[in-house]
């Protein structure tokens, strides 16, 4: 059975940095695309933000390109966004998935000041 499990989020300030990890186990997260999504408040859709392929190409929601990275660790089979320069419209519950099929179970980014 696939898991997704996020951590990393919380509440920070508008312009600080947060850095979101979703920990892949019962499968290898380096044989799909893995992508992270939100869902802000009040809105039931998620909203494309970052995906990385098993080839290792990046795309980003042009909202927050030149601040946020998504990156890979293959040894410890986990994806990471690190979300610098974070604004108030970034306040959303983030969402890692795998292959467009199988989600995580949401982490909670607040910016405010």
């Amino acid at each position: 059975q696939i898991q997704l499990v996020e951590s990393g989020g919380g509440l920070v300030q508008p312009g600080e940095s947060l850095r979101l990890s979703c920990k892949v186990s019962g499968a290898l997260s380096n044989l799909y695309t893995m992508g992270w999504y939100r869902s802000a408040p009040g809105k039931e859709t998620r909203e494309f933000v970052a995906s990385i392929t098993s080839g290792w190409s990046t795309n980003y929601a042009a909202s927050v390109k030149d601040r946020f990275t998504i990156f890979r660790d293959n040894a410890l089979n986990t994806v990471d966004l690190q979300m610098n320069s974070l604004k108030p419209e970034d306040s959303a519950v983030y969402y890692c998935n795998l292959g467009l099929s199988t989600w995580g179970q949401g982490t909670q980014v607040t910016v405010s000041s």
